[in-house]
């Protein structure tokens, strides 16, 4: 087996080239995973803040109910007085 330079040269050569490549691909990768833990980051978060809005809406819910309850129970009795008012003015 003859050890040609040129070809030992081209060895060398492609070796340092993979060698090259495999860095950047792991330089590709740790971004991909930088941005991923990111994104999930920024999901947890949009995630959190639904939860509250949907527990502000069912609180607001439940306000809006007693609300109509009470306009229920609280229209009667002004009309009540003002009925007895008026009545009150003219007799």
């Amino acid at each position: 087996m003859s050890t040609d330079p040129e070809a030992l040269s081209l060895l060398r050569e492609i070796r340092d080239q993979q060698r090259r490549q495999l860095e950047r691909q792991q330089e590709a990768l740790s971004l991909q995973r930088e941005q991923f833990a990111l994104y999930k980051q920024q999901y947890d978060r949009a995630e959190r803040i639904n939860e509250r809005a949907e527990a502000l809406q069912a609180r607001s819910a439940g306000l809006m109910t007693a609300a109509r309850r009470m306009l229920w129970i609280v229209l009667p009795l002004i009309a009540l007085l003002l009925a007895i008012l008026f009545w009150s003015v003219l007799s």
